[in-house]
């Protein structure tokens, strides 16, 4: 099938790119198998007797699960007798017996069984046996499978290794899974230490996703197996079938929490709830009751990750629709682990052979994903940043207009009195009242009194001390707060008013009213501003257009 071939080819590709600079550290002979079922009375000798019976062409897992024989072809003349390895990828299977033909007819055995198969298990999920040390060169490799599960093959990425080559392959996959390690521990302390400073949703998260990877990492590797020998291999397969779930769980919650509310709003939003709930029961019912059923359960598992590059599919779609701030950052972050994860599940499928590279593309992709989404975060700390200087600057204008006197663009009564009282020292306080301005508004109009209120706001701001608190606290009156050490403005104040130009050329003039005192509390306030307003109508009684100074009052 075209798409089929399209996927082979781009798998092909995918992995080349992947594998081309780690061919020298991981160099090994793969070899092919043939298969065969077990049928009572066969013995190893006989098998090696008559290599036609095995089928060579029917794919591995068409044949079903059960009990096989597994024989290579002939190995290569460059293989040496000793310090050799048989290795084969770990599948669900319970147990294997390698018999090692040699080119004096010798046949020697070894194998495990999946109880103490922990103690052959290498990085990258590999099975190693040592070839037993004979004289004669090895010439042919056979396999007995016991209670193949045969969900991806009976028998497969089989090659013959030397010990150092062994241990090169081993030091290289350490290192690799090692810098996933570091860069994902170093990612959650610094996604955590963000989160207790931006309280973000998405932060913790994206630290369940890292753990659930770094588990899954140590299962899939081996390394579990490794740090505990004993532990049954198959059972390791469950555990890696659980955190492998746990991990696609945890990316689905940390895409919910990474893009904007409104992009999973809706039946999107239930579609990612169903996907979830799907894989958690699916893997749950697979873990539990396999190796019942087991090709039967697998396959259902599977059609539950295929729905994952769909979700993602419709969600990149909705959050390009939905004109998303962060559908780059994601797209280019995540865009290789979908990538590979696509080609697991194709292979999965079997619609592409196995592969060594394809089996660790969940590590490396997550590395991948590790160096960018450092990037990708860093952005969108830059827009969290951008939108809290918005909302400051919201604030402080709204602050602002709260302050101020719309009118006039002075402190209004109540920002005044509340930078006012507390301050220490005496000061002085001038009350302005324009005079007549109510035959002014009968004059011009209210709009033109509007006017001659902005003008003589301006006016005061601009003769008075740049520390003194100016405002308007009524209709038409004016207050005015300096030192008490300030020099009189009273009679500057009324020649700036006198020059000013007014709407209409109209005359205007204003009376003033001072006194000096203490402001510390309340009390001297109102004490202060009637005093003030008293001198105030002793200038207004006196003929207006003049200033009246309050005797100075005692703290």
């Amino acid at each position: 099938m075209r798409w089929a071939q399209a996927i082979r080819g781009l798998a092909a590709m995918l992995i080349a790119a992947v594998g081309c600079g780690a061919t020298p550290a991981t160099a090994r002979t793969p070899i092919s198998v043939c298969i065969t079922p077990v049928v009572a009375g066969d013995t190893a000798r006989a098998l090696f007797a008559h290599p036609d019976r095995f089928d060579c062409a029917t794919p591995q897992n068409r044949m079903g699960s059960g009990d096989f024989w597994a024989i290579s072809q002939p190995l290569p003349p460059g293989v040496a007798s000793r310090g050799q390895n048989a290795a084969m990828a770990s599948v669900w299977q319970d147990a294997v017996t390698l018999h090692v033909l040699y080119a004096d007819g010798h046949i020697a055995s070894t194998g495990f069984t999946s109880a103490n198969a922990g103690h052959h298990l290498h990085l990258g999920a590999t099975l190693a046996l040592p070839l037993p040390a004979y004289h004669a060169k090895p010439v042919r490799l056979l396999w007995h499978v016991e209670g193949a599960a045969n969900i991806r093959g009976i028998l497969i990425g089989a090659s013959v290794m030397s010990d150092a080559e062994q241990s090169a392959s081993e030091m290289m996959l350490a290192m690799l899974y090692g810098g996933f390690a570091g860069m994902a521990l170093a990612l959650i302390v610094y996604n955590l230490a963000l989160w207790g400073a931006l309280r973000q949703s998405f932060h913790p998260h994206y630290c369940g996703l890292l753990l659930c990877l770094l588990a899954y990492a140590m299962s899939s590797s081996g390394a579990l197996g490794q740090w505990l020998p004993d532990l049954n291999n198959n059972d390791r397969l469950r555990i890696n079938a659980m955190l492998l779930a746990a991990s696609a769980i945890a990316a689905v919650m940390f895409a919910r929490k990474f893009f904007e509310q409104r992009v999973f709003e809706g039946w999107l939003s239930r579609a990612a709830d169903a996907i979830v709930i799907g894989l958690a029961t699916t893997t749950m019912a697979y873990v539990t009751l396999a190796p019942s059923r087991i090709a039967l359960l697998d396959q259902v598992v599977l059609l539950t990750y295929v729905l994952l590059p769909l979700l993602v599919a419709v969600v990149l779609v909705r959050a390009w629709r939905n004109r998303s701030n962060y559908l780059w950052l994601f797209v280019v972050a995540w865009g290789a682990p979908i990538a590979f994860s696509s080609l697991r599940i194709a292979s999965a499928a079997n619609l592409i052979p196995w592969n060594f590279w394809i089996d660790q593309s969940t590590t490396i992709s997550m590395m991948i994903e590790a160096l960018l989404s450092s990037v990708a975060i860093a952005y969108r700390i830059r827009l969290l940043g951008r939108e809290r200087d918005e909302a400051r600057v919201q604030e402080s204008a709204a602050r602002l207009l709260a302050d101020t006197d719309p009118l006039t663009g002075l402190l209004n009564r109540r920002s005044f009195l509340a930078g006012a009282i507390g301050r220490a020292g005496d000061h002085m306080l001038l009350i302005v009242d324009i005079d007549h301005f109510k035959t002014v508004n009968e004059t011009i109009g209210h709009d033109g009194g509007d006017d001659v209120l902005r003008v003589v706001g301006r006016t005061l701001r601009a003769a008075a001390p740049s520390d003194a608190l100016v405002a308007r606290i009524g209709g038409e009156e004016f207050a005015i707060l300096t030192h008490a050490a300030s020099p009189p403005m009273s009679e500057p104040i009324l020649a700036a008013l006198r020059r000013a130009r007014m709407p209409f050329d109209l005359t205007v003039t204003a009376s003033i009213g001072t006194c000096i005192g203490p402001i510390r509390r309340e009390a001297d306030w109102k004490r202060l501003y009637c005093d003030a307003d008293r001198a105030l109508f002793a200038a207004k009684a006196g003929g207006r257009d003049r200033a009246h100074d309050a005797p100075a009052l005692a703290a």
